[in-house]
């Protein structure tokens, strides 16, 4: 089988030398072929310094994420020779790239891994109320979509792999962010946060909102709608969920899910639902263009925000008692219209 995006992904690495640093988090297999499941890294090798993370590629349909992290993988590379600012930040904090979680997934045009799994509703958490029917995740049966996987299992090899990249690279870090690029729902972009599997605002809610605050004055005009993702749906066995409880009372690890509006593309192309990818992915090429080019922003934002932490988390008793409550108002109020 081949996967295109692993090429780029392999190219970059031979080209990159001492620039980068990939590691290999096992493989998967498919039919005797093997797919690696990797890591890499750029900037600080201080278990403690700040770190952003991006990741893609959880299900395979929604390929156009890996591509958005790839084009601005090497885009970074190349800017390393010249960019004076961004060797600056790359000395005090990490950026993290596992954009092919899925590879399996990808090569086959599929949402589910090798196995069937539905690497979003497998890990060991679950919903606290009613979740939308097979959506939410299920065990029925492996040929239906969304399944969690077998009960009493260990998470699938992917998402093993991913959770030791977060583990070993950002827990350890007094501070990071991450953003899961997928695509799919709905007509607008959005930026999902924990949690999925209920409605009960994170303990992090104040330094969310400080953060949406920053991007909305920094980029005014941007498309995004920033929300907790179990305001449209909760569901079981969310990664992210599972990952973002492990992290330790004194750090902060804030992960975000990039959601592109691909029913957008249909509407403008209803060509695109003549097939299962274009349900995921802009088929034309200037709209894959500039979809490619249109997150950078965000990106860049990112990296910034990371870098300097400091100068936006809310800090102090009163501080964060006012993030939380324009927080609380803004995403979880019940009478809010």
């Amino acid at each position: 089988m081949y996967l295109p995006e692993m090429v780029a992904l392999e190219k970059i690495i031979a080209q990159a030398g001492s620039l980068i640093r990939s590691q290999q988090h096992g493989c998967v297999t498919h039919q005797g072929q093997q797919f690696p499941l990797r890591s890499l890294c750029l900037g600080s090798t201080d278990p403690n310094a700040p770190t952003i993370g991006f990741f893609a590629g959880v299900h395979g349909l929604e390929r156009i994420g890996s591509q958005i992290l790839i084009a601005f993988l090497q885009g970074l590379l190349h800017r390393l020779s010249w960019d004076r600012s961004l060797q600056f930040q790359l000395q005090s904090i990490r950026i993290v790239f596992m954009p092919i979680i899925n590879p399996i997934g990808m090569a086959l045009s599929r949402r589910s891994n090798g196995n069937h799994v539905d690497l979003m509703r497998n890990a060991p958490i679950d919903a606290d109320g009613k979740t939308a029917y097979l959506v939410g995740g299920h065990r029925l049966n492996p040929a239906l979509p969304w399944f969690r996987g077998p009960m009493n299992t260990d998470m699938e090899l992917e998402n093993q792999a991913l959770c030791t990249v977060v583990q070993d690279f950002m827990l350890s870090s007094s501070v990071s962010l991450s953003l899961d690029c997928h695509s799919g729902f709905g007509l607008r972009d959005r930026i999902w946060f924990p949690y999925a599997y209920t409605m009960k605002p994170i303990p992090q809610v104040a330094e969310i909102h400080a953060l949406k605050q920053l991007f909305d004055c920094s980029h005014p005009h941007h498309p995004y709608v920033i929300e907790p993702q179990a305001k449209h749906y909760r569901t079981h066995g969310d990664v992210w969920d599972y990952l973002h409880r492990q992290q330790s009372p004194e750090k902060l690890f804030l992960p975000l899910t990039l959601e592109l509006g691909s029913w957008l593309w249909i509407k403008k192309n209803p060509r695109q639902l003549l097939s299962i990818l274009g349900l995921f992915h802009p088929m034309v090429p200037h709209r894959q263009q500039r979809v490619l080019r249109s997150h950078l922003p965000l990106l860049e934002f990112l990296i910034r925000a990371t870098h300097d932490h400091a100068t936006w988390r809310p800090t102090g008793q009163i501080q964060k008692m006012q993030q939380h409550h324009a927080a609380i108002d803004l995403w979880y109020r019940k009478d809010r219209p």
